[in-house]
């Protein structure tokens, strides 16, 4: 039993973080959060603190730890400059649907909204958070930190899962006052399937010929749920990006988003599972006629934002399991499909050949990594192409960055992914561009001895950039040529270990060496400027 003590609203929050389960914060210490930084050093023995080289590596850690893991991943920052800094990290998490907690400060309490100029202030912060995350608040005194560090963790892990951010004001992170810091927050329970409409599925689906299941991020914790669905309705079970490996691709039912177009045109009913459908509706596009939509989302707005022909309000969980309740008694048994569904993706496998040379360096990645080996992919030419050409096997392991697609991103947030999950094999995936977005963050992986494989696939471009001003604007280049350092030394200066690979047997022979070592890897992969075919016919293909 926990009693009341006299403890300063940082101490709170850190005891929090820990009763809460969280174990590594990401961050800059600054005069800020001092207090809050010296409370965690009281915590030291419970929660790990990995000091990074910029607020973006901060926030973007911590978004790997959540995305990888499903856990909170934590990071602090000073106000101002480095919330707008971290900003990109939230709206990835806000995007990606991750459990990210932001803990920052902000100017001195009195003087808060009066425009002097304090070090580090903006008009209004707490707006500026509240607009990137799913709920935000201010800590004004210690008595009030349980509380709202209760309500933060009771957001992180209710409803649609989002980021949240706690500012408290430079004065009040040493204020001290006698407190109960009361228990771990109370896991809200999910809403339970509605009868009605699971009865208004299983109409659908008893008639449909065709049907198609996709899942996106939300679905991530019902893999034997959804897979006994696909079984007993003998459906494809699509993923866009966040929902790939929850049925494995090298099951007959897991499929790509490109592998899966192939199936669209003839599906009657769409049962969409923790997922926006942004795969069919923003990518496919074109529906096919009479299509009927079953939607199963613990998100409510999400029915009226697209509405279905039935919404199932629930966790995708209870609401698969309920619907394949009612189908076991009312189903009879259907033929088998697998042999089609393997037949379509081995005729895939055929068809994205020609999207070379990524899809080579893709087919020798996919034999080294482990089959429960995250990949982190990238806003680059072979992260694109990976969207359709490395298949996942597992759910969480292939970590993206959403509907955001930020260039950047993915170096940063594989270290994070790796911290979270040190005994496995962890690829981050990064075109040249991106990768310096980032690149300061070598010293933090060299600094935490943090074994973590990055390969970047260098044309000297941002290389969709330069194919559109090629092919759409007359060959009228600007900004989109890049001049780059030597990776290789620039990572030895680092301290990291770096190789250089040019072909798919020299990138093999990189990876096994690099997954066997025990510090932070860069492999170079040079490749000739505009060189690659576009990935976009597989990814759009009604454009």
């Amino acid at each position: 039993m926990i009693h009341p003590e006299r403890l300063s609203t940082g101490q709170v929050i850190a005891r929090s973080l820990v009763r809460n389960g969280v174990d590594t914060i990401f961050g800059i210490p600054g005069a800020h959060t001092y207090d809050f930084i010296d409370a965690l050093h009281e915590c030291r023995d419970s929660i790990r603190f990995v000091a990074t080289r910029h607020e973006q590596g901060a926030g973007y850690m911590a978004y790997g730890y959540a995305k990888s893991t499903g856990r909170v991943g934590a990071f602090t920052c000073v106000p101002g400059p480095g919330v707008l800094n971290a900003g990109a990290a939230l709206c990835t998490a806000y995007g990606a649907n991750a459990p990210v907690l932001c803990i920052t400060g902000n100017i001195q309490s009195y003087n808060i909204g009066r425009g002097r100029g304090i070090l580090h202030e903006l008009p209004d912060q707490l707006a500026i958070l509240r607009g990137l995350t799913k709920w935000s608040e201010r800590i004004d005194h210690p008595s009030e930190a349980p509380a709202v560090m209760r309500e933060a963790f009771r957001q992180l892990a209710g409803g649609r899962v989002r980021p949240v951010a706690v500012e408290a004001p430079w004065d009040v992170f040493g204020m001290k006052a006698v407190v109960d810091p009361g228990e771990p927050a109370a896991l809200p329970e999910p809403p339970c399937p509605d009868p009605q409409e699971i009865a208004r599925a299983l109409a659908l689906l008893k008639n449909a010929k065709n049907p198609m299941i996709t899942v996106g991020s939300g679905a991530n914790h019902a893999r034997a749920e959804v897979m006994e669905l696909a079984r007993m309705l003998q459906a494809p079970v699509s993923a866009h990006r966040s929902g790939r490996g929850i049925v494995g691709e090298d099951t007959p039912y897991g499929f790509s988003c490109g592998s899966g177009y192939k199936l669209w045109p003839r599906t009657d009913v769409l049962l969409g599972i923790g997922s926006r459908l942004e795969l069919q509706y923003l990518r496919w596009m074109k529906l096919p006629e009479g299509l009927k939509v079953i939607r199963i989302d613990i998100d409510p707005t999400e029915m009226v934002r697209l509405r279905p022909d039935v919404g199932i309000v629930s966790d995708a969980r209870l609401g698969a399991h309920a619907l394949a309740e009612a189908l076991s008694g009312a189903l009879p048994a259907r033929a088998s499909r697998e042999e089609e569904f393997l037949a379509l993706k081995a005729q895939f496998r055929r068809d994205v050949q020609s999207v070379q040379p990524q899809i080579g360096w893709l087919e020798v990645i996919r034999e080294v990594l482990p089959r429960d080996g995250f990949f982190v992919e990238e806003v680059s030419q072979v992260g694109f192409a990976a969207r359709f050409g490395f298949p996942v096997f597992e759910p969480r392991t292939y970590v993206t960055c959403g509907y955001q697609d930020n260039v950047g991103y993915g170096f940063m947030s594989a270290l994070g992914v790796k911290i979270a999950n040190p005994g496995k094999p962890v690829l981050s995936v990064a075109g040249d561009g991106g990768f310096m977005f980032g690149v300061q963050e070598l010293a933090t992986a060299v600094q935490y001895n943090i074994n973590l494989v990055t390969a970047v696939f260098n044309n000297s471009s941002y290389g969709n950039v330069l194919r559109d001003q090629r092919n759409a604007y007359k060959g009228r280049e600007l900004g989109s040529t890049l001049t780059n350092p030597d990776f290789v030394r620039l990572a030895e200066d680092f301290g990291a270990t770096a190789y250089r690979a040019r072909t798919p047997a020299e990138l093999r022979s990189a990876l096994e060496k690099a997954f066997a070592h025990s510090g932070p890897v860069l492999i170079e992969v040079p490749c000739e400027r505009g060189s690659e075919a576009s990935p976009w016919p597989f990814l759009h293909p009604n454009a």
